[in-house]
């Protein structure tokens, strides 16, 4: 079997906690966090956490479907975020922290829509998360890459990341790199 090479384009509050879960998947071939969905070109975490740039904060998920389908990618994206927290995640509050699929392609729409409607029976407030076509991706600064694994003890690395990820290897174990 061939290697089919998709993109994933995922935003749930802040892209550190997204981009450290994805980097552990098996058949994830990069994961890169920054901005997309917005008015302004190149935009910088400045202007993106300012709210005036449009942007959201989301990772871009290169993988392999022949290993890992882009509907478990789903199931673990609406496990990493609370898809009924409209322009926050926790104390995280504006835009550029809204719930957001960006779709590459016809069936990556689908296969959303799918999920947050079978997700949508199991929650009682309504599902937020915007569906929408993929637009420019915008790679954030360098030192946001991987923010997780290069700064563990900072606090919100170590008092809501980890617990999210904790959560996340165990429920999703057998997806996991070694």
């Amino acid at each position: 079997m061939s290697s089919t090479i998709e993109v994933a384009t995922l935003g749930g509050g802040c892209f550190w906690c997204i981009d450290a879960a994805f980097r552990r998947v098996k058949g994830v071939l990069s994961v890169c966090s920054g901005y997309t969905g917005g008015q302004t070109e190149h935009p910088t975490y400045k202007s993106v956490c300012s709210g005036t740039s449009g942007h959201a904060e989301v990772v871009r998920v290169e993988f392999d479907s022949n290993v890992i389908s882009y509907e478990t990618l789903l199931a673990m994206f609406f496990t990493l975020h609370d898809a009924t927290q409209l322009n926050r995640q926790g104390n995280d509050i504006g835009t550029q922290y809204r719930s957001v699929v960006y779709y590459h392609n016809e069936q990556q729409q689908a296969q959303t829509q799918a999920a947050i409607a079978e997700l949508q029976t199991h929650v009682s407030e309504p599902i937020v998360t915007e569906i929408s076509p993929a637009t420019t991706f915008y790679p954030a600064e360098h030192y946001h890459q991987d923010y997780y694994t290069e700064n563990p003890e900072q606090g919100y690395c170590s008092m809501l990341i980890a617990p999210k990820l904790h959560k996340f290897e165990t429920e999703f174990n057998e997806f996991l790199t070694e």
